[in-house]
């Protein structure tokens, strides 16, 4: 009898077209009597197909009988240790065995499948130095993420022989318009949408979904810029129920999305959300709800709940705040309020877990995306100071900072320990730590053994003295993980999440200092949590310099700081404010498609009206210069009021300045061409041809004094060099 799980795969894999180059060098490696590379790194943007790719290496493995490990990096937490214990659970190894040593030993061939890869960045290193070097000869490890291998990677003899990159891109047009055969969409409509699409495998999937819902679309290539905006849109306006609409964007709006949750947002007695759904005549029937967005196409499970496809995500999110800002603020009302009181009924791994949930919030803010992690797991349990943590605590102090902070933090530890936070792992070992040190308590002795604390106190008496009995002044005094220092990390998101504790809950505290050894780093996070740079607080500890920042809590009071957040959570303070559309997207062509561009452009090199639809003009290349374009005007005018989104939208980077940057590039890959003495006959063909051409084609050939059946050839060829170069720059 056939199981849902056979049927469920055999549906999978009927939808599942092209990526043939890719599967069949996957299939030739594990085929191998010798593997011809140990590490294959399958990398591309978002929505591109890489999770799908990597389960179809899994069910060739599992045909060809070969035993295989499929690695979900959002599920792990990103130090060596939570790696290792998903390893040991996908192996079915007991606690006390080591996975390493396991793999080790196998003698047969094996696949480890990494899916999601920058999930867990911070371990790269330790991936790259201790635990692939450890694996047997035998085993393929495969890695997919948004991201090309780090430059560690490249520059390292020994892995450049040992590895081989795959960047995906899209499908083809032949490739694309299976899919649309295997989705059942009316032939009539494949040509727009592949003019719509570029072959974008979840725009090809949403499509499909729309078409699902209604016969009745039509697709117009020229309707609209932004494709998928434009089918989530169609897509959300044709939701059969107003609930579900609402359901859907609460989904976009918070981290992982439970019933419990979706109750809470939407279906809660005070909600004003649910008026708007029983005026309508609805009753809000949550189970259902979810249950239908668990079926959605662009809906992904994780073992903690629903969340969309990134892309679609973004697109979500962008729309709802144009096009309906109210409702869209009352949407982060309720989960900040659903989220808050959750805070205060959990403990531990579930507290961690509702602590990111809670700072998602802030997540469509670009200083706030990438100074946390956003995964799925994690272990750490928060705890107060423990004698035997000494030691460890000691040692990470001397690891990161070196001997002579030892000594400052072993004052600390023992004028002070109960400011000290341990955040534990799953053997209740330290994993980190926060040290706070009470600068009102601490004695003028104190204050000399430590340059630091004396720092921050000076600053207080000059600038901000303490001028009541009651007030207090605390500074941030160490804060490391055990494993990444203060990079971005579980650890360190927690440590922050807790720092935001001590400011609500400490009273009569007047000014918080908080010290960081990358301080640069930091600027954009701090400054948007209206921390305020201090260079004059700054201090020399070992050789090694560390930045100040503080916040006087009695010029912003913590409610009213709280106050201040919840509107920047929702863009409507400074520079957060951004209620209008966003700019078009990249655009990610297959490599046909983007050869076929720039032949284009240099048919077209001197008609720049005619570029403007060149789909090039969206490219990763073309946005990397017009974005440092904007940094430099930045630079050089300090007075600049718009943002940098906005000055991308806006006149600064419109579609002729996006149009000359195009030809720019395109230009600067002829004239590259000069540096070849080989290719410099090839330079001079397209130079009389496109650049600065010749009435015809004859006359070219002419004027460089070749046969024409000469100069045909080296046109071909170095049009096919031209968009060979552009084509490096674009995936790399």
């Amino acid at each position: 009898m056939t199981s849902l799980l056979q049927r469920l795969s055999a549906e999978r894999n009927r939808k599942f077209v092209g990526r043939g180059r890719e599967l069949e060098l996957f299939l030739d490696a594990i085929a191998s009597r010798e593997l011809p590379f140990h590490i294959l790194h399958v990398f591309g943007p978002g929505g591109v197909g890489k999770t799908t790719l990597m389960h179809q290496f899994l069910r060739f493995s599992e045909q060809h009988q070969i035993p295989c490990l499929y690695v979900e990096a959002r599920n792990v937490e990103a130090v060596p240790e939570s790696f290792l214990n998903t390893l040991r659970s996908l192996m079915g190894l007991n606690e006390s065995d080591s996975p390493m040593h396991v793999l080790a030993q196998r003698l047969e061939r094996n696949v480890i499948l990494i899916d999601t890869y920058e999930a867990i960045t911070q371990l790269d290193e330790w991936l790259r130095e201790v635990f692939l070097p450890h694996l047997s000869v035998d085993t393929l490890i495969v890695i997919a993420g948004r991201n090309p291998p780090s430059s560690s990677w490249c520059s390292d003899p020994g892995w450049q022989a040992l590895m081989h990159t795959l960047p995906l891109r899209n499908l083809s047009p032949e490739e694309s318009q299976t899919y649309l055969i295997t989705r059942d969409i009316p032939t009539s409509q494949h040509q727009a949408i592949l003019d719509f699409t570029h072959g974008h495998p979840l725009a090809l999937s949403l499509v499909a979904e729309v078409f699902a819902q209604t016969k009745e679309i039509s697709f117009q290539a020229e309707s609209a810029p932004n494709v998928v905006k434009i089918l989530l849109e169609r897509f959300v306006k044709e939701v059969p129920t107003p609930s579900q609409r609402m359901a859907l964007e609460a989904c976009a709006v918070v981290r992982l999305t439970t019933e419990a949750a979706l109750n809470q947002i939407l279906a809660v007695p005070e909600n004003t959300l649910v008026d708007e759904v029983h005026s309508l005549g609805e009753i809000l029937d949550i189970h259902d709800l979810f249950e239908w967005l668990r079926g959605l196409s662009f809906m992904e499970s994780g073992q903690l709940g629903l969340f969309p496809h990134d892309l679609a995500r973004e697109v979500l999110i962008a729309d709802l705040r144009w096009r309906n800002g109210e409702f869209y603020n009352k949407l982060h009302h309720q989960a900040r309020q659903y989220y808050t009181k959750r805070l205060g009924q959990t403990q531990g791994q579930e507290k961690h877990r509702v602590l990111l949930d809670y700072i998602f919030l802030h997540r469509d803010n670009p200083a706030i995306r990438p100074s946390f992690t956003w995964g799925e797991h994690s272990n750490l349990v928060t705890d107060s100071l423990r004698e035997t943590d000494k030691t460890a605590i000691l040692g990470m102090v001397a690891e990161y900072e070196g001997e002579e902070s030892v000594k400052i933090a072993a004052h600390w530890l023992q004028r002070q320990p109960q400011n000290v936070i341990v955040f534990r792992d799953s053997h209740a070992e330290p994993g980190g730590f926060a040290m706070m040190v009470a600068l009102h308590a601490a004695t003028p002795e104190d204050l000399s053994a430590d340059p630091g604390a004396l720092a921050s106190w000076e600053y207080l008496q000059t600038n901000a003295p303490l001028r009541r009995p009651s007030e207090g002044a605390t500074i941030f005094r160490f804060w490391m993980a055990r494993d990444t220092y203060q990079a971005v990390s579980p650890t360190q998101s927690l440590i922050f999440i807790n720092f935001v504790q001590y400011f609500q809950k400490t009273s009569g505290l007047a000014y918080t200092f908080l010290p960081c050894a990358q301080a640069d780093n930091w600027a954009a996070m701090l400054n948007y949590f209206d921390l305020t740079r201090l260079p004059e607080a700054d201090f020399t500890v070992g050789g090694r310099h560390y930045g100040v920042y503080g916040h006087d809590w009695r010029i912003v009071s913590p409610d009213a700081w709280k106050e201040i957040l919840a509107r920047k959570e929702v863009g409507t303070v400074g520079e957060s404010v951004d209620n209008a559309p966003v700019s078009e997207p990249l655009l990610v062509l297959s490599q046909p498609e983007f050869v076929e561009a720039v032949q284009n452009v240099l048919r077209n090199f001197n008609r720049p009206d005619a570029l403007e639809n060149n789909p090039l003009v969206r490219s990763r290349s073309v946005q990397e210069v017009l974005s440092r374009s904007v940094v430099e005007q930045i630079v050089r005018k300090a007075n600049i009021s718009e943002s940098p989104k906005d000055m991308l939208r806006n006149g600064c980077c419109g579609q002729s300045q996006r149009v000359n940057t195009l030809q720019n590039l395109v230009k600067q890959a002829v004239e590259s061409l000069q540096s070849s003495p080989r290719d410099e006959k090839l330079y001079r063909a397209i130079y009389r041809t496109y650049l600065n051409p010749a009435s015809t084609q004859e006359q070219a050939a002419e004027l460089l004094n070749l046969p024409f059946s000469t100069y045909r050839r080296h046109l071909k060829v170095g049009m096919t060099r031209v968009a060979d170069i552009l084509w490096q720059r674009e995936i790399h």
